[in-house]
């Protein structure tokens, strides 16, 4: 193994276990941010999700798994307290009597226009204050990056185990 090759392995360590720290710390500190509107950052995804123009009919809870990157699963068991807490509701698809719709509900909309966004906003300038907007433009640029690597791996394994389930 070359010594460059060596370097590469280091940093790539250290940059992957940055983006865990960073996750990790995302989910604790963003969390805290807006605990007083009984919101978890998953939670704040979901509303983010659900508030953006082309939601606003609502959206299945495949679109919103794929949306957020995370499991059906998952997501059903958060959307399933969300709705408990009156956050949103899951609607049956006009267009499509079969599907499901998660929708934001009135009292959503209020923890999150009017709660929680002030908040987010604010713990953003927290977390970034040291960083010009040149500084974010270039560690969103190599976050993109990074995501559409994963992505792409991510739908390798998708393909190879859908080709194993077939043989």
């Amino acid at each position: 193994m070359t010594n460059q090759h060596e370097v590469r392995l280091e940093m790539a360590n250290r940059l992957f276990f940055r983006l865990y720290q960073c996750a990790n710390m995302l989910h604790k500190t963003g969390s805290r941010a807006v605990e007083a509107e009984g919101l978890t950052t998953q939670q704040w995804a979901v509303l983010g999700a659900l508030s953006r123009e082309v939601a606003q009919g609502g959206m299945s809870i495949g679109d919103l798994a794929r949306y957020l990157m995370v499991s059906r699963q998952n997501l059903a068991g958060l959307v399933g307290r969300m709705e408990r807490d009156g956050h949103v509701a899951i609607v049956q698809d006009e267009r499509d009597r079969r599907s499901r719709l998660v929708t934001m509900t009135e009292s959503g909309r209020h923890v999150w226009q009017d709660l929680a966004r002030p908040k987010i906003r604010a713990y953003y300038d927290q977390v970034l204050q040291d960083f010009s907007v040149n500084d974010t433009v270039h560690t969103l640029h190599y976050l993109l990056k990074i995501l559409e690597n994963m992505k792409r791996i991510d739908d390798g394994a998708a393909d190879a185990h859908a080709e194993y389930e077939e043989s």
